[in-house]
């Protein structure tokens, strides 16, 4: 691969991060290994093609995933809805390689679809993956999209999800980032039809060495549009995580309602995390609210239980569990989501995923 121009950390959509690390001349290009589950009655519904609209890269990251894309493509025809789930799962084996998986997802006109991608590596496999997953809702369409990182501690991602929704739609793009070395999503939303409505959720927990690492976007390009975004986070060890989000309204956004808030535990002195809100507004009457929190577990929370005579760690344990609650409330109720919970308390514990 020749050498390539990366982002540095002097700009601010990299500041904080781990970029100066990524050698990515180190990396040759590779395969993933995509399975896709569909039940028999979706696939009377879901077209694998769709129509691929070209966009401008945000940096050399994404521009290369556009010349060297794996492309799934899911397309929902007007008025049809997708009663089960669809499942992608990307899975990683090999060492030394960097894979660019591309999603697309182009709901027609009141349709409705659920899709859940899974990324999973080997414990050991040092490579790099550049997801891009590009979601169009159409007019009254609603697009639920779960995203689940389950890397290995090895492994670098450099991810980027956009999702645009038109008149009434809903869009709802849901997060859960457990593995990675430096796991990075870049994560936006446009809302360009008057009524378009947003929920961005995310759920992320870095032990030892992890960093995560969120820049989101709530992009506000016209009338009564609404978008709610809640990340909560959880760093041990000497762990890092870096939460940078912006609310935009538009000129012509007027009556919009935008919120915004991130909240992050701190569970050992050697851990870190960074959170900054940013707000941009071109209009007035305009609902707008942002909140940011870095801090350790509350002191009277432990005591209570410990004075029930729950022992210390398992007090943590429970405190933190009820910290997550409130976005594991949030995310679809399918079976393999149930058992997130579970993942986060054997991380609590220590012991690998």
């Amino acid at each position: 691969m020749s050498t390539l121009v990366l982002p540095t950390v002097d700009e601010e959509i990299w500041r904080y991060s781990r970029i100066g690390e990524l050698e990515l001349d180190s990396f040759k290009l590779g395969k993933l290994s995509t399975k896709i589950d569909v039940s028999s009655a979706a696939k009377q519904i879901v077209s694998a093609t769709t129509n691929i609209v070209p966009r401008a890269a945000a940096d050399i990251f994404e521009d290369l995933n556009g010349r060297h894309a794996q492309i799934t493509a899911i397309s929902v025809a007007k008025n049809q809805v997708v009663a089960e789930p669809i499942v992608i799962t990307h899975s990683l084996d090999e060492s030394g390689v960097v894979v660019y998986p591309r999603l697309v997802v182009d709901a027609a006109e009141n349709s409705e679809v659920t899709i859940v991608e899974r990324y999973v590596s080997g414990a050991d496999t040092k490579s790099l993956i550049v997801p891009v997953i590009d979601v169009r809702a159409a007019q009254s369409a609603r697009v639920t999209y779960v995203a689940i990182n389950e890397l290995g501690a090895a492994t670098w991602q450099i991810g980027y999800q956009q999702a645009v929704g038109q008149r009434d739609s809903t869009v709802k793009m849901f997060t859960v980032a457990l593995g990675g070395d430096y796991a990075r999503m870049r994560a936006e939303v446009r809302l360009e039809g008057q009524g378009a409505n947003a929920q961005q959720v995310a759920l992320y927990f870095a032990d030892a060495n992890q960093m995560h690492d969120f820049r989101t976007v709530q992009d506000h390009a016209a009338p009564r549009t609404h978008s709610n975004l809640l990340f909560k986070g959880a760093v041990k060890d000497t762990a890092k995580s870096v939460y940078t989000g912006l609310i935009r309204i538009r000129e012509n956004a007027s009556k919009s309602e935008a919120f915004q808030t991130n909240r992050n535990l701190t569970l050992s002195n050697g851990a870190w995390a960074e959170s900054v809100p940013n707000l941009e507004i071109e209009t007035n009457d305009v609902k707008c609210s942002h909140a940011s929190t870095v801090g350790p577990i509350d002191e009277d929370q432990r005591f209570y239980l410990e004075s029930r005579g729950i022992q210390p760690e398992i007090a943590e344990r429970l405190v933190v569990l009820g910290f997550f609650d409130e976005v594991l409330d949030r995310l679809p109720a399918l079976p393999f989501i149930a058992g997130l919970r579970e993942r986060v308390s054997t991380k609590l514990l220590g012991a690998k995923l």
